[in-house]
């Protein structure tokens, strides 16, 4: 391995540990309520960083409509920060790989993709923010944090894994393609059920929800997509029933990803991949557990937080478990 290739590699895993590092900041904002403390965008109630001890009543004369939360508002300052931080990160990236695209033209094209895509997310970051927390808006901003994520986990890990040379996997190569979709609709329907405050829509109970098997539910308001702007969503706007219907999915969602994940589990293992089954099985049961304990522990800020990291970490090994595979065909 070259120099120059090497440090496009460690660069690559830098741009992802520092992905990761943005979604579960992020994550963490959001869970603690922090989402709208900085009532403008970029900057916050008009300062680069946000209102200090001595600044604090200009800041609410100017912005009379929030008053500042300090120990909210450098959250989200915060993330903001360390977004831009990823988002050049992000292009340095692409321009090495471009100067190189003769010799790695696919990796040349995702890190494109992912540079569109990480500017496209800062716009989600401004709509989160300008269109008050607007639920497709907060849904799709987690979607594309972890899709710039996986992007450049692609990139990391073709650039770090050697070819197997096996020609008997593409069944279990296209059963992890359809693992990865299902595991990012459930992430959508994750963020979904933050985005309209239905974590706890069914108590504390598991696996039955508000003491039943089946409670009232309203599956219509529950998945409507656009309800205008205008609406400050924070706290969320929807019935106690509409709520208890997104749980409900969420959680029918989980079971079918478990039911396919362990079926790729099982085939990975036969076919000598047993390293990666182990490592699946664990992303998997850790994620599984993180869900359960949001519930019965009545969603702690920790564990909330660390089931977004899970999430990020169980696309890391399908799609590592994937370049072994399509490289192998190679």
């Amino acid at each position: 391995m070259n120099t120059n290739h090497r440090n496009l590699r460690n660069l690559a895993w830098f741009a992802v540990a520092f992905a990761l590092l943005v979604i579960v900041f992020g994550a963490f904002v959001r869970l603690s309520n922090a989402g709208l403390s900085c009532p403008d965008w970029p900057t916050c109630y008009g300062k680069l960083t946000w209102p200090k001890h001595h600044e604090i009543d200009a800041a609410n004369l100017a912005f009379p409509e929030r008053a500042v939360e300090s120990h909210k508002a450098w959250r989200e300052q915060v993330h903001r920060f360390l977004a831009g931080g990823l988002i050049l990160t992000t292009f340095g990236l692409a321009f090495l790989a471009w100067r190189r695209r003769r010799e790695m033209s696919g990796i040349a094209a995702v890190l494109l993709a992912a540079s569109v895509l990480i500017v496209f997310q800062a716009l989600l970051g401004m709509w989160t923010v300008t269109w008050k927390l607007k639920p497709i808006v907060v849904m799709a901003h987690l979607v594309g944090g972890l899709s710039t994520f996986c992007l450049l986990a692609y990139v990391a890990l073709r650039l770090s894994l050697e070819p197997l040379g096996r020609a008997d996997t593409a069944a279990l190569r296209r059963m992890l393609i359809a693992g990865i979709v299902l595991v990012a609709l459930q992430i959508a329907l994750g963020g979904w059920t933050s985005a309209n405050y239905a974590a706890l829509s069914c108590g504390l109970d598991f696996p039955t929800c508000a003491g039943r098997w089946w409670p009232a539910t309203d599956f219509r308001e529950a998945f409507v997509l656009w309800r205008g702007i205008g609406v400050n969503y924070e706290g969320g706007v929807l019935d106690a029933d509409a709520r208890t219907a997104i749980q409900l999915v969420h959680r029918i969602g989980a079971l079918v990803v478990l039911g396919h994940l362990l079926g790729v589990i099982v085939a990975a293992w036969r076919r000598g991949f047993g390293r990666w089954a182990l490592a699946l099985l664990a992303a998997l049961l850790l994620q599984i557990g993180l869900g359960i304990s949001n519930v019965v522990l009545g969603l702690p800020l920790p564990v909330a937080t660390a089931h977004n990291a899970g999430a990020a970490l169980l696309l890391l090994v399908l799609f590592g478990l994937l370049v072994r595979l399509r490289r192998a065909r190679n």
